[in-house]
């Protein structure tokens, strides 16, 4: 008999960070997988990313086995970087926190592009930089 998808789980896990505790604990948890099991894997794949915010996508079958998918960091984590600043504008339209170049937009595009709903580079960088203004970050040159 084939393994039945019981649940889908989506968190955002800090990259060889995780920890039991919430987020990873409250989300795995009741579907009774083994939490320490999920954490030692994440952890060992995600050396190289350390630091960085990563959406991870959880399936957990009917024997609580699991399996998971690591996304590319979210653009506005990827935009805060290369900006160089801690955290978006309270208001965008009136406060500019960082700048950030065409050339780091599409940087940032080839990292998402698979993960974006775009063809190209090009509408890619587009898509990130509808981001960078509504976060308050200039996009110049």
């Amino acid at each position: 008999m084939a393994k039945q998808l019981v649940a889908e789980i989506k968190v955002q896990v800090t990259g060889g960070q995780a920890t039991p505790a919430p987020p990873v604990g409250t989300a795995l948890g009741p579907h009774g997988v083994n939490i320490g099991q999920f954490v030692q894997q994440f952890n060992d794949q995600t050396r190289e990313m350390m630091g960085t915010t990563l959406p991870v996508v959880i399936s957990v079958f009917n024997d609580r086995s699991f399996t998971f998918i690591i996304k590319s960091p979210p653009a506005a984590v990827l935009l805060k970087q290369a900006a160089q600043v801690a955290k978006g504008a309270s208001n965008p339209l009136k406060d500019k926190v960082g700048t950030v170049t065409q050339a780091q937009l599409k940087e940032i595009a080839q990292v998402k592009l698979a993960d974006l709903n775009a063809s190209n580079i090009d509408n890619a960088a587009r898509i990130i930089a509808g981001t960078a203004r509504s976060m308050g970050i200039q996009v110049v040159d």
